[in-house]
């Protein structure tokens, strides 16, 4: 069994951040390990607070990971602040794990800031060149870049900017566009693939952007190249928004476990 580690903020309500991510490395046949970096008090409707864990705890957690457990692969997500970036970034630089994804989380889906403003020129100058598989919604990758996002060559040119910024290569997530498609578009510093799939309309889509990139990370540590890695990941996230389940009275989680539930009889249970 290959091993995973997710650096990220811990969801309480279980649809985001690490609880996701675990979900989602469990449902890919993968160890998952997690490294807290922020406690979030939220739900599917609001985030009520965050409390930052301190530099050298996280520090810590990853050194207790990594001087014990082969890691195949690390998904980095919430990073709130400054000095979270720092010890992270100080910190995968010394272990050099051979597949990183990082999902540059910013906002939550309430609309809660999860990362402070002043952080974001670090991000992109500490953060970015550590991604072998960077993994930015429209928001976000407006937000890096500066850019207008309205259209595909609009993607195609930010995931450049981004590249441009050090990331390996780049996964713009499509899923805020309108229209009857999803589409997402990966570049590799070489070409660039579109991975198309139905939109689903669906209010419940609470953790889709950690599900999505825990999957990228789960299916690389498995073995897959980068563009299968994505494509099985955008897959994935699509069968779970489909199933996804009607929890809480704001946005419900995706189904992490949807295929196996089905494979096991549990049709009742898949939403």
């Amino acid at each position: 069994m290959k091993h995973a580690l997710t650096i990220a903020g811990s969801d309480c309500s279980g649809g985001a951040g690490i609880q996701a991510d675990l979900k989602t490395f469990a449902a890919h046949g993968v160890y998952g390990m997690s490294v807290i970096v922020s406690v979030v008090a939220e739900n599917t409707e609001r985030v009520i607070s965050i409390e930052d864990i301190s530099p050298k705890v996280i520090c810590d957690q990853i050194d207790a990971v990594f001087t014990d457990i082969e890691v195949d692969a690390v998904k980095v997500g919430m990073l709130s602040g400054i000095e979270q970036m720092y010890a992270v970034a100080d910190k995968l630089a010394q272990y050099r794990p051979q597949h990183v994804v990082i999902d540059p989380v910013m906002v939550a889906k309430g609309g809660c800031a999860l990362m402070q403003p002043e952080a974001l020129e670090t991000m992109k100058r500490l953060i970015l060149p550590l991604a072998d598989v960077l993994t930015p919604n429209l928001p976000e990758a407006e937000a890096l870049t500066g850019l207008s996002i309205r259209r595909d060559k609009d993607m195609q040119k930010a995931a450049q900017m981004m590249m441009e910024m050090g990331a390996k290569s780049v996964v713009i997530k499509g899923g805020h566009l309108t229209g009857e498609e999803a589409a997402d578009v990966l570049f590799d510093g070489k070409s660039f693939l579109t991975f198309v799939s139905p939109r689903i309309d669906t209010k419940n889509t609470h953790g889709t952007g950690c599900t999505f990139s825990s999957a990228i990370a789960a299916n690389l540590a498995n073995g897959m190249a980068r563009a299968e890695a994505v494509k099985a990941a955008k897959r994935y996230i699509t069968g779970a928004i489909a199933h996804a389940l009607p929890i809480g009275h704001g946005h419900g989680p995706t189904h992490h476990f949807y295929s196996l539930y089905k494979k096991g009889g549990f049709e009742g249970m898949t939403r």
